[in-house]
């Protein structure tokens, strides 16, 4: 007879990240998360970029532009119900199967919505089928984004897990950025008739292959080393409905300190992404193409800082980097959208200045939220806490600013919706526990005392 092989240990899973095996798959790793998150921030660029094409072809009539921000924010409504689903199934059976169906259901409904037929087509049929796209896509960005960080955090080493963790928020610019630059391109080479006939229509149907290049590098890819230690010493129990009901019940603490903190990330991160292009437009009063030149310059400056604000949080700690950015844009967010209404080479200055300030949250998210959770827990707490406080709160952004400016001619109210959204994310920053290089392994909350233990040669979590 032939003794069963021991499982793999957790050195054997993880390769030394400095020898060139590590190398390689730290760097498929990063492919398999950026591609998912830059496919789903691709769909938001287009859809922003594309948002006045929208609401002539499927929201004719007065109310059309709330229409247009009705079909963005709807798709958040299902957001949450999608990281209640998504999460603990990923957490039961692995982060990489979860994450090979949402990318799909991502990209498809997103060239869908290239091929759909307009209002002039079919009537009322039109808007409810962009709607239930929307849905669909705001069902499967349930369990994608909190997915590849999970993913991104869990495979990187711990003392550069900014560092890495940072190319994931690199995927989300780059995927809005891609969006926003091939509208503005098929603005320059297309005539306006040409652009709201068909023209729309082909940045949407770009997202199909882009998903499958995405689900391509995630079929390569084995689950994360520490989800697979879990797994050999049969820690993974029970159903996915057990893991939900755990985390409500032993985890409400963390959920509530990173509900507060999105609630500040993603108010500034949709007003400044989603829903500038319009304000830029109809607010400020320069052209389509005017405003989507400031929005992408802004976008391409962030890029740029993202990896430098990830690989100094290793060093600094998030904390730090989450306290500057919370601080400047509650004092900086009225002067800036002040300075934006001044003219196009103002809105530049004013949108590149908010962006750096806004930047330190983006670049960290991946190194700061995994790292509040367990690995039993961790996909479904971050996808919940995430996806609630943003469907609640950053999705519904863009039809609050767009309401509240129409309606009232109040031109700086994003900057006071954002400086209140701020406040809220300094007062949970204040309970955050710092995790910065701390492991992720184990069945206890990441923290330096765990790591001590883990040291002196004991069971991770014990």
């Amino acid at each position: 007879m032939t003794e069963a092989s021991s499982p793999a240990t957790y050195e054997e899973l993880a390769p030394d990240p400095d020898s060139p095996e590590g190398k390689s798959l730290l760097r498929k790793a990063i492919g398999a998360s950026a591609i998912g998150n830059a496919t789903e921030w691709y769909d938001y660029g287009v859809y922003a970029a594309t948002a006045t094409y929208l609401t002539d072809a499927f929201f004719p009539g007065d109310l059309g532009s709330i229409g247009t921000m009705l079909g963005f924010a709807i798709s958040f409504v299902l957001r949450p119900l999608g990281g209640m689903i998504w999460g603990p199934i990923g957490d039961r059976i692995g982060r990489k199967s979860v994450l090979a169906m949402t990318i799909l259901l991502i990209s498809g409904a997103t060239a869908l919505i290239g091929v759909l037929p307009t209002h002039a087509t079919v009537g009322v049929w039109a808007p409810i089928l962009l709607i239930t796209l929307r849905v669909i896509q705001g069902f499967s960005t349930g369990g994608e984004y909190g997915g590849a960080a999970t993913f991104m955090a869990e495979y990187a080493p711990d003392k550069k897990r900014g560092k890495y963790g940072s190319f994931l928020e690199f995927g989300t610019l780059a995927g809005f950025s891609a969006g926003t630059a091939i509208v503005l391109l098929f603005e320059l080479v297309l005539s306006d008739d040409q652009m709201q006939t068909w023209g729309w229509r082909i940045p949407f149907l770009i997202a199909l292959p882009m998903g499958l290049i995405g689900l391509y590098l995630r079929s390569q890819m084995e689950d994360t080393p520490v989800f697979q230690e879990l797994e050999q010493e049969d820690e993974i129990k029970g159903s996915a409905w057990t893991r939900f009901k755990d985390l409500l019940s032993n985890y409400w603490q963390p959920i509530l300190v990173m509900f507060g903190m999105v609630i500040a990330l993603n108010v500034a991160n949709y007003t400044l992404l989603a829903y500038q292009p319009s304000y830029l437009k109809n607010t400020i009063g320069l052209s389509e193409t005017s405003g989507s030149i400031v929005v992408l310059i802004g976008q391409l400056v962030m890029m740029a800082m993202i990896p430098f604000f990830g690989r100094w949080s290793d060093a600094t700690g998030r904390k730090p980097m989450w306290w500057g950015s919370l601080v400047g844009l509650f004092v900086l967010a009225l002067p800036l959208y002040w300075l934006m209404g001044q003219g196009f080479a103002w809105a530049i200055v004013g949108f590149v200045i908010l962006g750096l300030l806004y930047i330190p949250q983006l670049a960290t998210i991946s190194a700061t939220f995994p790292a509040m959770f367990p690995t039993q827990v961790r996909y479904a707490g971050f996808a919940i806490s995430y996806n609630v406080a943003t469907a609640a709160f950053g999705g519904t952004a863009p039809l609050v600013n767009d309401a509240v400016v129409e309606n009232t001619g109040w031109n700086l109210f994003p900057a006071v919706y954002m400086m209140g959204a701020c406040a809220i994310g300094l007062v949970a920053l204040v309970f955050l526990k710092e995790t910065a290089g701390v492991s992720l392994r184990g069945t206890e909350t990441p923290s330096k005392e765990n790591d001590f233990r883990m040291l002196q040669g004991m069971k991770p979590g014990s």
